[in-house]
């Protein structure tokens, strides 16, 4: 079971990034993927997550309506569209994975990143001012 994180990079205030988050050795059709950021100094944070078996995909109230993510199951790929960048989005961006049996959305939001069995290996953001 693997991730692998891409398309991570340094832009301007108000610019946009697409990270990509190509899994293997197991499928979305029974999986939770969590995108985490974490800025130097702090604890990782949610980002966004999104569970099969349950409904809405969270975001984090700092990146509603600006973030998107989306998922390609055929290819065991997800995405996180970024838009409309701020500095303080800046910090390393990671893809997680739960899987087999997983639970609502809710459970990983609550949880955080220990509710997350499988971590990709980072890939920075920076936004300058």
């Amino acid at each position: 079971v693997q991730l692998v994180e891409s398309g991570g990079g340094l832009v301007q205030t108000g610019g946009s990034l697409r990270l990509t988050c190509a899994a293997s050795g197991f499928t979305f059709d029974d999986a939770a993927i969590g995108w985490f950021r974490q800025a130097p100094g702090k604890e990782r944070e949610v980002v966004s997550c999104f569970s099969t078996h349950s409904g809405p995909i969270y975001y984090e109230d700092a990146v509603k309506g600006r973030f998107t993510f989306s998922s390609n199951n055929t290819e065991n790929t997800a995405y996180l569209q970024m838009t409309n960048l701020k500095p303080e989005d800046s910090g390393i961006y990671y893809c997680a994975a739960d899987t087999f049996g997983v639970p609502p959305v809710k459970y990983y939001t609550d949880m955080g990143s220990a509710a997350f069995k499988v971590w990709g290996q980072g890939t920075q953001v920076t936004v300058s001012s």
